[in-house]
């Protein structure tokens, strides 16, 4: 009778096994009755039994007309068989859709800029000596993903191969997703996670690329779920909460050095912890943890000092430093929530006021996750697309705890029956409508003229970049908009390209980029032999495209090879339109 009390809890509230018996135990032992016998429920609970205990406080409840008996036989005995074919299914359902979004087409597009730097470093420290002139192995962020791409780069340089890398990482999200939304609420929640964030396009569009992103949010993951360990973990083990913490620390270590803005995320777990003082934990329990945090971070300054290019940490900081804002303030309101999916924002944030009154140290931990890291990017004069991207998965654990728990509470109080029902057509056009938003975005054809940074492959790009390997001469030298086209043609091209936007002053520019200080002398003396202008520079600058355009004019500049794509015109017409022109100079 008592497991199957709990068993009613746990379907009821969304909440694990042992969860349940404790309240099922704060009711005094009475078995409470199920939602269709429920009149009147005035719910008013509040979370206090250790993890996410809820206490009935044993309000009015008037029955219908027949009475309610607790059941005397035994619940039925589980099915093991039937039980792995449920489980099975569920691993279907959230795998299929999270393995086919990110590879599908996968290698439709060539990299773009980034993924053209990342992968080449990775080649470079594999020994493909091609690369190294181009991408040398110490540029801009620790080397953790960079060393693990760098294994199968020992056979060759595929791209493909280097996309399905991050993609598994990606899909590896998915299921500790899960095991964090199982473990923090009910392996239901878990389910409805994973499944959100398997098809969430913010994840999905990142993960498919060489990236540092995708890999950082992975070790995040990670080191969010050993927290949910260490904090669900019984408060007089402290030898094994201190090691769940210090799994935390490793997995937050590695995180840092896959990229070193992933720090900010130490500033939500020291937010989480001073607002949550009833998991503090013994001052000699934290020394392990923070040693071994520590160790982990030294080892990127250490590693470039060994090296002998400690100057090019210093130099990058300092441009990060004073780098002039790229995007608008309102850049991250405009972006995120559509690639996060408005509906499950609106979950997230339905389940963080609906629960309010029962908001633990759950929601404290996920809100401190998300909300550090924004408030610092958020201010942060330079913003991109892919930097909020550690925080999904958290927004996904909110938004399945609002479509479960805050369904079954809402439910209960407007008396609408069984609130199992309403979650699973609320998740069901939730999953769907962000399943077609990812689909539509990593179709090749998507792409147009203009393109957003870290939001997918460059149209062009890769077939430019081969067209520069086959026709032009060794040892030329060709001049690009800017520094991002520069590093595609030398990824794919094997030329060197300087980019016109660079600036002379090394307070503007990226320290590894080599700025060309007078160009007008370079194309009068045959130092730089052919031009590259690129509609996606050109939508960021007019100025360095007109400046462009007057020098392949002044110096003879004929037209010797062109990369379209389709775009869509105002009257509904598709047009091809030029992406890249690559002009040959004479003096």
């Amino acid at each position: 009778m008592a497991d199957r009390g709990a068993r009613d809890l746990t379907q009821r509230f969304g909440v694990d096994t042992d969860t349940a018996e404790r309240m099922r135990r704060a009711t005094n032992g009475g078995p409470v009755p199920p939602s269709s016998h429920v009149q009147d429920l005035h719910v008013d609970l509040t979370v206090d039994l250790d993890d996410a205990t809820i206490d009935l406080r044993r309000p009015s409840i008037d029955v219908r007309d027949e009475p309610w008996h607790a059941p005397d036989t035994a619940p039925p005995p589980v099915d093991p068989r039937g039980q792995a074919v449920r489980w099975l299914l569920g691993a279907l359902v959230v795998l299929v859709p999270a393995v086919v979004l990110r590879v599908v087409a996968l290698d439709a597009l060539g990299f773009n800029s980034d993924e053209a730097v990342y992968a080449g470093q990775a080649a470079s420290i594999a020994g493909q000596t091609q690369y190294l002139p181009y991408f040398p192995v110490f540029r801009a962020h620790p080397l953790l993903f960079h060393s693990l791409l760098s294994i199968p780069y020992q056979l060759g340089v595929s791209p493909l191969v280097g996309r399905l890398v991050p993609a598994a990482l990606g899909v590896a999200t998915v299921g500790v997703a899960y095991a964090a939304g199982a473990r923090m609420y009910s392996r239901r929640a878990g389910f409805v996670t994973a499944l959100l964030l398997a098809v969430m396009p913010y994840h999905v569009v990142v993960s498919r690329q060489v990236l540092l992103d995708g890999p950082t949010t992975f070790f995040a993951t990670v080191g969010l779920y050993l927290l949910i360990r260490h904090a669900t973990c019984d408060p007089a083990a402290q030898l094994e909460r201190a090691a769940w913490l210090a799994g935390a620390a490793a997995a937050l270590g590695l995180t840092f050095l896959t990229k070193e803005t992933s720090i900010l995320l130490m500033g939500g777990v020291y937010a989480f912890f001073a607002l949550r003082p009833e998991l503090r934990t013994r001052m000699r329990h934290l020394i392990a943890p923070l040693a071994l945090y520590g160790g982990f971070v030294v080892l990127y300054p250490v590693s470039l000092a060994l090296s002998g290019r400690q100057s090019t940490g210093n130099s990058f900081l300092l441009w990060q430093l004073f780098r002039r804002a790229n995007h608008t303030w309102t850049f991250y309101f405009e972006v995120v929530p559509p690639a996060l999916g408005w509906l499950v924002v609106a979950a997230a944030v339905f389940g963080v006021y609906v629960l309010r009154r029962r908001n633990t140290w759950r929601e404290t931990l996920l809100l401190c996750w998300i909300l550090v890291p924004f408030g610092f990017f958020q201010l942060w004069p330079v913003k991109g697309f892919q930097y909020l991207l550690p925080m999904a998965p958290a927004v996904a654990l909110l938004a399945a705890r609002g479509m479960t728990v805050g369904v079954d509470v809402l439910a209960l109080r407007h008396q609408r029956g069984d609130g199992r029902l309403i979650t699973a057509v609320v998740v069901a056009v939730t999953v769907v409508s962000l399943g077609l938003s990812s689909w539509s975005q990593v179709q090749p054809q998507s792409a147009g003229t203009e393109f957003l940074a870290g939001s997918g492959g460059v149209p062009g790009g890769r077939e430019a970049g081969e067209w520069v390997r086959e026709h032009v001469p060794e040892g030329a030298r060709l001049l690009a908009l800017g520094p991002s086209m520069a590093n595609i043609i030398q990824f794919y091209g094997d030329r060197k390209v300087y980019g016109l936007s660079v600036s002379p002053n090394p307070l503007h520019r990226n320290p590894v980029y080599e700025p060309v200080h007078n160009p007008d002398y370079k194309l009068r003396n045959s130092d730089i032999q052919f031009l590259v202008w690129d509609s996606y520079s050109a939508g960021r600058s007019s100025f360095f495209s007109d400046k462009l355009q007057r020098y392949a004019d002044r110096y003879n500049g004929r037209v010797v090879h062109t990369e379209t794509v389709e775009v869509r015109t105002p009257a509904g017409e598709i047009v091809d339109k030029p992406a890249i022109i690559i002009y040959e100079v004479r003096p």
